[in-house]
């Protein structure tokens, strides 16, 4: 198996963080979400592919709910295995008519990949594979202000992922603590 099919094999399906939730509303700790991911590659909603594309495109679809509210936080990434063995995932603009407020696998349209764009603000994420656990990420500077900080570590039993943001020095996102997510049942 190559690496790239055993990251999205990793990667792909759905998670929660229903125990870490739950461990941390038990300690009285409010200010965490339950959070959920549900990953889904998605070539086959692209037409027009290169013959030789050996990239897997994902949707991501991140749900936070915290205060009784729920956020969704969709993405399209695209994942490629690099010559060093490493894969990288580049971050791609949501096709053309589709939105934020209800991007998933399900509502996504078959689009041309001459028509995706990849995301002008993020820094491609790079991940290796160290002892059966896939770590990496990356730092974006969405403006001159907005940094974006992304620390991943993928393993058959979990996601770990610390996501931030930072105005000005200051975080206006992101947990103390990495989201742990496990695969639904």
């Amino acid at each position: 198996m190559n690496q790239l099919a055993d990251f999205i094999r990793i990667l792909s399906g759905r998670f929660n963080n229903a125990q870490q939730f739950r461990a941390l509303q038990a300690e009285g700790v409010t200010d965490f979400p339950y959070a959920e991911h549900v990953n889904t590659p998605c070539n086959d909603k692209i037409t027009g592919l290169p013959a030789d594309f050996t990239g897997v495109f994902l949707v991501e679809e991140s749900y936070y709910t915290i205060g009784g509210r729920t956020n969704a936080s969709p993405h399209l990434f695209l994942f490629t295995e690099e010559a060093d063995g490493t894969v990288k995932l580049t971050s791609y603009d949501l096709p053309d008519g589709c939105s934020k407020m209800d991007f998933n696998y399900q509502t996504m349209p078959q689009t041309d990949y001459a028509g995706l764009r990849p995301s002008a603000k993020f820094t491609p994420a790079v991940y290796r594979r160290n002892n059966g656990v896939w770590e990496g990420g990356s730092e974006s500077m969405f403006t001159p202000v907005l940094k974006f900080t992304l620390f991943e570590r993928f393993s058959e039993d979990m996601l770990e992922v610390s996501e931030s943001m930072e105005m000005n020095g200051k975080r206006t996102f992101g947990y103390d603590q990495p989201i742990l997510y496990r695969r639904a049942q």
